[in-house]
């Protein structure tokens, strides 16, 4: 059944639709623009959407973008990381297709002059969904992003994770850990959280308080005491932080360490005797370090509470049904830092990956477990070359490992190159 604009929309309990795979006839079933926008009768509106998130999920997108402009209204799908053109309306459905969501997600439909932060709960295939909406006012119109939260991600083991064997066994050791902080870094979307949850899930048992503060909440995890951060009334990450710490945890996760104040009371905390688990935007592992120590936390300090540092990125798989194997030439082989004439793959496209190449994406991690030799050089404030040296030796760096899935035909070169050369200041 559709979810209809009257119906009483329950906060929580998510509502149920089904609609064919594809967005083949979503634009037929549009009337004309001028029509659409003198009828009552909104279904053609109530099917585009609904058509729109099924399409998603299908595809696996992680998230919808609706980006009005004067010509046309565009909407753009991030499936693997990159966004694809999904389809182009006519602009003159912006306000009806924006006010859909809107009431789907309880907002104030008239308040068009600031952004809007909402949420959509869905059940569609066996699913449950967590759709986040996000409005905000532009030239041609409000554009709007749907985050789509797959509930079952909150589920996810290390194991799950697909982490290699050392990445795995140096989590695992670190969450066995008494006190001590663990990081993981990356850019935005190279799935951090999913990262924390999977290791949360690990110590979540009857015998440990575990508490987190984020922003935003993205799972809910039976067994865990979760805070959402809300700067309107105060409540920050160091806010949220002090106030879980006076509520008897044995772990502690936040989301983000963003500021000098954050990562001072993380450190106190794990100095006291609690497991802290958090992430930073670093451009590998060593670099938390330097971060950390930039924002005026003692290198005693960081040397005495680090246990693990996992740096990682996502890089798209290849299509096994389209890939085609060929030599790599001069330039290729220089860029992907191997021999010229060696094997690499390409992505083709074909139905089985909407021609796109690419079929999901794969972990790569590069991780710095924190050993006495590695400690010694925090405290005597070495480098990042020097405590990667030491703690890597002969394990893969994050290109390192990017390198060995280009030649094993996991990715592409350019994925490859892509993803490892991906700053953690780029917008994703």
């Amino acid at each position: 059944s559709e979810i209809y604009a009257d119906d009483p929309f329950s906060g929580g309990e998510p509502g149920e639709f089904d609609m064919p795979s594809g967005l083949d006839g979503l634009i037929d079933d549009m009337p004309a623009a001028a029509d659409l926008l003198d009828v009552t009768d909104d279904a053609p509106v109530i099917r585009l959407i609904n058509g729109v998130i099924a399409e998603a999920v299908r595809s696996g997108a992680s998230d919808i973008h609706i980006e009005p402009y004067e010509q046309a209204l565009l909407i753009r799908m991030r499936v693997d990381g990159v966004l694809h053109e999904a389809l182009r309306l006519n602009s003159r459905i912006t306000p009806l297709l924006v006010s859909r969501i809107k009431v789907m997600a309880r907002l104030d439909i008239a308040e068009k002059r600031v952004p809007q932060d909402g949420r959509i709960p869905l059940a569609l295939g066996g699913k449950t969904l967590d759709v986040r909406v996000s409005t905000l006012p532009s030239r041609a119109g409000e554009r709007v992003v749907l985050r789509i939260l797959d509930k079952d991600q909150a589920g996810l083991s290390l194991t799950d994770l697909g982490m290699d064997a050392h990445t795995l066994e140096a989590f695992n050791q670190a969450l066995a850990e008494p006190n001590g902080v663990i990081l993981v870094t990356g850019p935005t979307g190279s799935g951090k959280t999913t990262s924390l949850y999977a290791g949360l899930s690990v110590l979540n048992d009857a015998s440990r308080n575990i508490l987190t503060v984020e922003d935003p909440v993205e799972y809910a995890i039976d067994g865990v005491g979760q805070t959402q951060v809300n700067t309107k009334v105060g409540m920050t990450f160091a806010a949220g932080l002090r106030a879980i710490l006076r509520q008897d945890p044995d772990v502690v996760m936040v989301g983000e360490i963003r500021d000098v104040e954050t990562a001072q009371i993380a450190v106190q905390a794990a100095l006291t005797g609690h497991l802290v688990l958090s992430t930073v935007h670093t451009n590998d592992a060593a670099g938390a370090v330097t971060r950390l120590r930039d924002m005026g936390i003692e290198p005693f300090l960081l040397a005495s509470t680090l246990r693990l540092i996992v740096a990682q990125r996502l890089v798209r798989r290849l299509c096994p049904d389209c890939r085609r194997p060929e030599p790599a030439d001069k330039a290729t082989a220089k860029l992907a830092g191997i021999k010229e004439g060696k094997t690499i793959w390409r992505a083709a496209g074909c139905a089985h990956c909407n021609q796109t190449g690419y079929q999901g994406r794969v972990g790569i991690y590069e991780t710095i477990r924190v050993t006495d030799a590695v400690r010694r050089l925090i405290a005597e404030e070495a480098g990042e070359e020097a405590i990667t040296t030491e703690a890597l030796g002969k394990k893969a760096s994050l290109s390192g490992r990017a390198r060995a899935l280009v030649l094993e035909g996991v990715t592409t070169v350019e994925e490859s190159v892509r993803v490892t050369r991906q700053s953690v200041e780029d917008p994703d």
